[in-house]
């Protein structure tokens, strides 16, 4: 039996509420719509990690992001630390890249084969954070409120840019695979930036979201003194005093944010048409997910580096080729959970690997009735100055950090998180397990050491690589012209005709080949 194919299809900051999927009535997402309808919907699934580089490395290997030493966008993936696509090349498969995935380090690759273009972000040290300079807390990548106070229309974006040729790329190699004489199946990643920040979208997308339906948050701004500590830095982190947004920009806001997300929608629908153009539809598993959320306004607050719902909460859709359509799970899973479930499709027997998560076929089977209640998430990146962690068994979410202390919530009767109940004291028992829990899982001490350590090392990098000569890591797509189209020494006609797909026979001479018919 074949193996299959594997497509991981990524949207950059896409929070799972604003999706039809998950309950949203506004958005228009067919394609995503139509993929939902014939696989499983996991609709309480969570990032680990809420910002880039941490998420997408904590995805990759399996593993909790601090394990690792992926602290926060400046921080450095480790060569050495094996990822699901090392494991996918042990069984035999290709593995591909087509876009973001925002590694910092100069291993640009951590076990793709090929890589189709450059990333979009910065690949050195330039986003360390420092939890002990002074004054307010500060972001590497200058974050503010600039992208939402100026949302609207584009022309051209530099996003655009990136995404037109992530999605160029990636349709031209889904061909050539099918094209191939390499038949080993494929795991091929495609990793747009939309919807992230700033929130520009061209007229066409614009023009399919009337104004007036565009929801407000259900949450508003809570004032500054009335904030917990945490939600404090992130206002100051993204230096939410220096703009005013009104109702009307923050409604722009979201409407941008609406189109873009339909921007997505549409590369996952020429994805998916050229999969079926190609003759891979039948044998390829289709992954559809986000690296973190955004809160979009939600209590005041944009973009992610938070732990509540609108920035750790994430879509999660599989369907393909024994995955039950039409299913919707709602046990808690999270990113953790891709690597064990995409190799456990891939592997003849079971490997051995780091994995935290688990296999989430046996769950969208009805499989799994020991699934865990716990999932977890962690920060450790710009806005704070101490790890903080979040940690949801069952319906009840756990927001703690040892300065700023905890936060507690029902989600299941309070989802927009409007409720402290920690405060309270008929729940300070459950207060003290949950908080015991997270201790359990995280050496609090010990990650906090490594978190400021790591920072400080790169400090010293940073300025010492910039004196001189500096290294570039970032990665260049390679391209060969002597081995594209018709070259010296090949047959135009057969090489044409070997390129089309899907493949014709030669027809039978009807006379013997002379030497001209091949030039």
């Amino acid at each position: 039996m074949r193996k299959p194919n594997v497509l991981l299809v990524m949207a950059d900051q896409l929070t799972a509420g604003v999706l039809p999927a998950y309950g949203n009535k506004v958005a228009k997402t067919p394609h995503i719509d139509a993929l939902c309808a014939r696989g499983t919907v996991f609709g309480n699934a969570y990032c680990n990690f809420p910002i880039c580089a941490p998420s997408r490395a904590s995805m990759l290997t399996g593993r909790r992001a601090t394990s690792i030493g992926a602290f926060d966008n400046g921080a450095d993936f480790p060569s050495s630390t094996p990822t699901l696509m090392h494991h996918l090349r042990l069984e035999g498969y290709r593995t591909i890249l087509a876009g973001k995935m925002h590694f910092v380090g100069p291993d640009q690759l951590h076990g793709y084969e090929e890589r189709l273009t450059t990333d979009i972000y910065p690949s050195d040290f330039t986003w360390t954070p420092d939890w002990h300079a002074p004054g307010p807390p500060a972001s590497g990548a200058r974050m503010s409120l600039l992208g939402v106070v100026e949302a609207g229309l584009c022309a051209r974006s530099l996003q655009l840019d990136y995404d037109e040729e992530v999605a160029h790329v990636a349709g031209r190699k889904l061909f050539d695979l099918a094209r191939d004489t390499d038949k080993r199946p494929f795991c091929m990643t495609v990793s747009f930036t939309h919807p992230h920040n700033p929130f520009v979208t061209t007229r066409d997308y614009w023009d399919r979201y009337d104004p007036a339906e565009i929801d407000m948050p259900a949450v508003g701004p809570i004032p500054f003194e009335d904030q917990d500590g945490r939600s404090r830095r992130h206002y100051l982190l993204t230096r939410s005093d220096e703009h005013d947004v009104t109702p009307d920009r923050l409604r722009n806001a979201r409407h941008a944010y609406y189109a873009m997300t339909s921007y997505i929608d549409d590369k996952l629908g020429q994805l998916m048409a050229t999969l079926e153009a190609a003759g891979l539809a039948e044998d390829t598993i289709v992954i559809f997910t986000s690296d973190h959320g955004e809160m979009l306004g939600e209590r005041g607050m944009w973009f992610k580096m938070c732990l509540f719902e609108g920035s750790v909460r994430v879509p999660m859709v599989i369907a393909g080729p024994g995955w039950p359509q039409g299913e919707a799970k709602a046990e808690n899973v999270s990113l953790l959970d891709l690597a064990p479930t995409i190799l456990a499709q891939a592997a003849q027997a079971p490997r051995a690997t780091a994995f935290e998560g688990r296999d989430l076929l046996p769950l969208a089977k009805g499989e799994a009735p020991d699934w865990p209640e716990d999932v977890l998430c962690e920060y450790t990146a710009e806005g704070c100055d101490e790890p903080w962690y979040m940690l949801r068994r069952g319906a009840r979410k756990m927001i703690w950090s040892e300065a700023h202390g905890p936060q507690l919530f029902d989600l299941a009767a309070d989802p927009h998180e409007a409720r402290n109940l920690a405060a309270l004291p008929e729940h300070a028992a459950e207060v003290a397990t949950l908080v015991a829990a997270i201790r359990a899982y995280w050496d609090v001490p010990a990650v906090n050491a490594a978190a400021c350590a790591s920072q400080r090392r790169r400090h010293l990098l940073r300025t010492a690589l910039a004196q001189g000569q500096r290294p570039p890591w970032d990665w260049q797509p390679p391209s060969d012209a002597a081995k594209q189209y018709v070259r010296s020494g090949d047959s135009p006609t057969l090489t044409k005709i070997r390129s089309r797909l899907p493949f014709m026979p030669p027809v039978p001479l009807d006379h013997p080949r002379r030497e001209e018919d091949e030039s």
